[in-house]
Protein backbone atom coordinates (compact mmCIF):
# COMPACT_ATOMS: atom_id res chain seq x y z
CA UNK A 1 0.00 0.00 0.00
CA UNK A 2 1.21 3.17 -0.99
CA UNK A 3 0.66 6.53 0.48
CA UNK A 4 1.10 9.67 -1.78
CA UNK A 5 1.82 13.26 -0.32
CA UNK A 6 1.34 16.42 -1.75
CA UNK A 7 3.74 18.77 -1.16
CA UNK A 8 4.61 22.73 -2.56
CA UNK A 9 7.42 24.90 -3.18
CA UNK A 10 6.97 28.46 -2.88
CA UNK A 11 9.66 29.13 -4.37
CA UNK A 12 9.80 27.82 -7.49
CA UNK A 13 5.76 27.29 -8.08
CA UNK A 14 6.25 24.28 -9.01
CA UNK A 15 4.16 20.47 -6.93
CA UNK A 16 6.28 17.58 -5.60
CA UNK A 17 4.29 14.11 -5.22
CA UNK A 18 6.44 11.75 -2.69
CA UNK A 19 5.09 8.29 -2.42
CA UNK A 20 5.21 6.33 1.13
CA UNK A 21 6.68 3.03 1.20
CA UNK A 22 6.31 0.96 4.14
CA UNK A 23 9.30 -1.00 4.40
CA UNK A 24 12.00 1.01 2.56
CA UNK A 25 11.26 4.88 1.86
CA UNK A 26 11.86 6.41 -1.24
CA UNK A 27 11.52 9.78 -2.05
CA UNK A 28 10.06 10.75 -6.22
CA UNK A 29 9.87 14.32 -7.26
CA UNK A 30 7.27 14.58 -10.32
CA UNK A 31 7.66 18.44 -11.08
CA UNK A 32 4.45 19.60 -12.53
CA UNK A 33 4.80 21.80 -15.49
CA UNK A 34 4.88 25.90 -15.12
CA UNK A 35 2.23 27.89 -17.03
CA UNK A 36 3.36 29.89 -19.53
CA UNK A 37 2.01 32.92 -18.23
CA UNK A 38 3.69 32.25 -15.08
CA UNK A 39 7.20 32.63 -16.39
CA UNK A 40 5.90 35.85 -19.02
CA UNK A 41 4.92 37.49 -15.15
CA UNK A 42 8.06 36.55 -13.71
CA UNK A 43 10.27 38.09 -16.56
CA UNK A 44 8.02 41.14 -16.50
CA UNK A 45 8.50 41.55 -12.60
CA UNK A 46 12.14 41.75 -13.27
CA UNK A 47 12.05 44.28 -15.32
CA UNK A 48 9.29 46.57 -13.63
CA UNK A 49 12.39 46.12 -10.42
CA UNK A 50 15.18 47.40 -12.89
CA UNK A 51 12.55 50.02 -14.24
CA UNK A 52 11.63 51.38 -10.60
CA UNK A 53 15.41 51.17 -9.66
CA UNK A 54 16.73 53.47 -13.03
CA UNK A 55 13.85 56.09 -12.24
CA UNK A 56 14.91 56.40 -8.80
CA UNK A 57 18.38 56.90 -9.74
CA UNK A 58 17.72 59.25 -12.81
CA UNK A 59 15.84 61.38 -10.36
CA UNK A 60 18.26 61.26 -8.00
CA UNK A 61 21.01 62.27 -10.84
CA UNK A 62 19.28 64.86 -11.98
CA UNK A 63 18.70 66.11 -8.32
CA UNK A 64 22.61 65.76 -7.91
CA UNK A 65 22.64 67.78 -11.19
CA UNK A 66 21.41 70.84 -10.51
CA UNK A 67 22.59 70.80 -7.25
CA UNK A 68 26.07 70.43 -8.83
CA UNK A 69 25.27 73.71 -11.26
CA UNK A 70 24.97 75.76 -8.32
CA UNK A 71 27.95 74.57 -6.32
CA UNK A 72 31.25 76.56 -6.66
CA UNK A 73 34.25 75.07 -8.43
CA UNK A 74 36.46 73.21 -6.11
CA UNK A 75 36.80 69.58 -4.34
CA UNK A 76 32.38 69.34 -3.55
CA UNK A 77 31.64 69.79 -6.69
CA UNK A 78 34.16 67.72 -8.31
CA UNK A 79 33.30 64.80 -5.63
CA UNK A 80 29.50 65.84 -7.10
CA UNK A 81 30.96 65.39 -10.43
CA UNK A 82 32.39 61.85 -10.22
CA UNK A 83 29.71 60.52 -8.03
CA UNK A 84 27.21 61.90 -10.73
CA UNK A 85 29.31 59.63 -13.57
CA UNK A 86 29.50 56.52 -11.44
CA UNK A 87 25.93 57.18 -11.46
CA UNK A 88 25.45 56.81 -15.10
CA UNK A 89 27.59 54.21 -15.26
CA UNK A 90 24.76 52.55 -13.11
CA UNK A 91 21.85 53.64 -15.12
CA UNK A 92 24.06 52.62 -18.58
CA UNK A 93 24.00 49.17 -16.73
CA UNK A 94 20.25 49.27 -15.79
CA UNK A 95 19.17 50.36 -20.09
CA UNK A 96 21.31 47.16 -21.28
CA UNK A 97 19.52 44.55 -18.64
CA UNK A 98 16.19 46.47 -19.17
CA UNK A 99 16.61 46.45 -23.13
CA UNK A 100 18.00 42.38 -22.65
CA UNK A 101 14.58 41.45 -20.42
CA UNK A 102 12.03 43.51 -23.06
CA UNK A 103 13.68 41.64 -25.62
CA UNK A 104 12.92 38.17 -24.39
CA UNK A 105 9.39 39.01 -23.99
CA UNK A 106 6.44 38.43 -26.26
CA UNK A 107 5.95 40.81 -29.66
CA UNK A 108 3.41 43.05 -28.35
CA UNK A 109 5.12 43.39 -25.01
CA UNK A 110 8.51 43.97 -26.38
CA UNK A 111 7.04 46.60 -28.62
CA UNK A 112 5.69 49.00 -26.16
CA UNK A 113 8.88 48.45 -23.80
CA UNK A 114 11.27 49.45 -26.42
CA UNK A 115 9.02 52.51 -26.81
CA UNK A 116 10.11 53.38 -22.99
CA UNK A 117 13.21 52.45 -23.13
CA UNK A 118 14.03 54.83 -26.28
CA UNK A 119 12.74 57.41 -23.98
CA UNK A 120 14.86 56.69 -21.15
CA UNK A 121 17.96 56.02 -23.29
CA UNK A 122 17.16 59.85 -24.14
CA UNK A 123 16.52 61.40 -20.98
CA UNK A 124 20.68 59.62 -20.20
CA UNK A 125 21.86 61.67 -22.57
CA UNK A 126 20.44 64.58 -21.89
CA UNK A 127 21.85 64.02 -18.08
CA UNK A 128 25.17 62.99 -19.94
CA UNK A 129 25.39 66.24 -21.80
CA UNK A 130 24.88 68.15 -18.70
CA UNK A 131 27.45 66.25 -16.44
CA UNK A 132 29.36 67.14 -19.50
CA UNK A 133 29.12 70.52 -19.31
CA UNK A 134 29.41 70.71 -15.61
CA UNK A 135 32.91 68.68 -16.25
CA UNK A 136 34.24 70.93 -18.73
CA UNK A 137 32.88 74.12 -16.54
CA UNK A 138 34.96 72.64 -13.33
CA UNK A 139 37.93 71.77 -15.93
CA UNK A 140 41.20 74.03 -15.42
CA UNK A 141 41.52 76.88 -18.41
CA UNK A 142 44.58 74.62 -20.22
CA UNK A 143 42.60 71.41 -20.21
CA UNK A 144 39.36 73.45 -21.03
CA UNK A 145 41.28 74.98 -24.42
CA UNK A 146 43.09 71.81 -25.33
CA UNK A 147 39.52 69.96 -25.03
CA UNK A 148 38.30 72.65 -27.30
CA UNK A 149 41.09 72.26 -29.76
CA UNK A 150 40.25 68.77 -30.34
CA UNK A 151 36.84 69.31 -30.65
CA UNK A 152 38.05 71.87 -33.24
CA UNK A 153 40.20 69.56 -34.59
CA UNK A 154 37.96 66.46 -34.87
CA UNK A 155 35.22 68.71 -36.44
CA UNK A 156 37.95 70.02 -39.62
CA UNK A 157 38.95 66.18 -39.72
CA UNK A 158 35.25 65.50 -40.29
CA UNK A 159 34.25 68.18 -42.68
CA UNK A 160 38.19 67.12 -44.72
CA UNK A 161 36.21 63.81 -44.66
CA UNK A 162 32.89 65.27 -45.77
CA UNK A 163 34.74 67.03 -48.49
CA UNK A 164 36.74 63.83 -49.70
CA UNK A 165 33.48 62.13 -49.25
CA UNK A 166 31.69 64.50 -51.30
CA UNK A 167 34.86 64.84 -54.05
CA UNK A 168 34.55 61.29 -54.60
CA UNK A 169 30.38 61.09 -55.21
CA UNK A 170 31.38 64.23 -57.80
CA UNK A 171 33.85 61.63 -59.21
CA UNK A 172 31.85 58.94 -59.34
CA UNK A 173 28.67 61.19 -60.92
CA UNK A 174 30.61 62.30 -63.64
CA UNK A 175 31.96 59.09 -64.04
CA UNK A 176 28.02 57.81 -64.42
CA UNK A 177 27.05 61.06 -66.40
CA UNK A 178 30.25 59.75 -68.89
CA UNK A 179 28.48 55.90 -69.25
CA UNK A 180 25.62 57.58 -69.77
CA UNK A 181 26.28 59.86 -72.54
CA UNK A 182 28.63 56.64 -73.96
CA UNK A 183 25.37 54.62 -73.47
CA UNK A 184 23.36 57.97 -75.26
CA UNK A 185 26.20 57.58 -78.29
CA UNK A 186 25.77 53.63 -78.75
CA UNK A 187 21.80 53.98 -78.76
CA UNK A 188 21.99 56.60 -81.79
CA UNK A 189 24.30 55.07 -83.66
CA UNK A 190 22.05 52.10 -83.34
CA UNK A 191 18.98 53.81 -84.44
CA UNK A 192 20.80 55.08 -87.30
CA UNK A 193 22.03 51.92 -88.77
CA UNK A 194 18.60 50.15 -87.59
CA UNK A 195 17.19 53.04 -89.95
CA UNK A 196 19.58 52.51 -92.48
CA UNK A 197 18.55 48.44 -92.53
CA UNK A 198 15.21 49.44 -93.04
CA UNK A 199 15.47 51.04 -95.97
CA UNK A 200 17.66 48.63 -97.81
CA UNK A 201 15.59 46.11 -96.87
CA UNK A 202 12.57 48.30 -98.16
CA UNK A 203 14.76 48.61 -101.04
CA UNK A 204 15.06 45.00 -101.64
CA UNK A 205 10.96 44.57 -101.16
CA UNK A 206 9.98 46.99 -104.08
CA UNK A 207 13.11 44.91 -105.70
CA UNK A 208 10.95 41.77 -105.25
CA UNK A 209 7.55 43.63 -105.68
CA UNK A 210 8.94 44.65 -109.46
CA UNK A 211 10.31 41.12 -110.07
CA UNK A 212 7.48 39.32 -109.08
CA UNK A 213 5.04 41.43 -111.61
CA UNK A 214 7.96 40.39 -114.20
CA UNK A 215 7.60 37.13 -113.23
CA UNK A 216 3.51 37.57 -113.85
CA UNK A 217 3.76 39.31 -117.45
CA UNK A 218 6.28 35.96 -117.74
CA UNK A 219 4.04 33.31 -116.48
CA UNK A 220 1.19 35.35 -118.73
CA UNK A 221 3.66 35.28 -122.49
CA UNK A 222 4.60 31.54 -121.78
CA UNK A 223 0.84 30.95 -121.50
CA UNK A 224 0.07 32.58 -124.98
CA UNK A 225 3.15 30.47 -126.44
CA UNK A 226 1.97 27.54 -124.94
CA UNK A 227 -1.53 28.24 -126.87
CA UNK A 228 0.26 29.15 -130.17
CA UNK A 229 2.31 26.39 -130.05
CA UNK A 230 -0.98 24.11 -129.63
CA UNK A 231 -2.27 25.46 -132.75
CA UNK A 232 0.34 25.56 -134.57
CA UNK A 233 0.66 21.57 -134.13
CA UNK A 234 -2.91 21.29 -134.69
CA UNK A 235 -2.30 22.54 -138.08
CA UNK A 236 0.80 20.72 -139.16
CA UNK A 237 -1.69 17.34 -138.26
CA UNK A 238 -4.50 18.32 -140.50
CA UNK A 239 -1.56 19.63 -142.82
CA UNK A 240 -0.06 16.09 -142.85
CA UNK A 241 -3.12 14.65 -143.11
CA UNK A 242 -4.29 16.30 -146.17
CA UNK A 243 -0.47 15.85 -147.56
CA UNK A 244 -0.96 12.36 -146.93
CA UNK A 245 -4.85 12.05 -148.36
CA UNK A 246 -3.31 13.66 -152.05
CA UNK A 247 -0.58 11.58 -152.15
CA UNK A 248 -2.77 8.98 -151.56
CA UNK A 249 -5.10 9.82 -154.17
CA UNK A 250 -2.48 10.28 -156.46
CA UNK A 251 -0.89 6.90 -156.25
CA UNK A 252 -4.16 5.59 -156.70
CA UNK A 253 -4.86 7.46 -159.86
CA UNK A 254 -1.43 6.51 -161.05
CA UNK A 255 -2.29 2.95 -160.61
CA UNK A 256 -5.73 2.90 -162.34
CA UNK A 257 -3.53 4.72 -164.97
CA UNK A 258 -1.19 2.22 -165.71
CA UNK A 259 -3.93 -0.49 -165.44
CA UNK A 260 -5.70 0.89 -168.12
CA UNK A 261 -2.90 1.37 -170.25
CA UNK A 262 -1.89 -2.26 -169.56
CA UNK A 263 -4.86 -4.24 -170.57
CA UNK A 264 -6.68 -2.24 -172.63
Amino acid sequence: MIRLISRSNSEFGEKYVVPMVPRKTRTVMIPQRMEPGDSRRKMSQVYEGYERQYCDLSANLSRKCNSASALAEGEKKKQEISELQAGLDDADTLIRKMDLEARSLQPSLKATLLAKLREYKSDLNKLKKEVKKLTLSNSSPSSHNALLESEKAGAHEASANQRERLQMSTERLNQSSDRLRETRRAAMETEELGISILEDLQQQRETLLHSHSKLSDVDSAIDKSKKVLASMSKRIGRNKLIVGSIILALVVAILLILYYKIFH
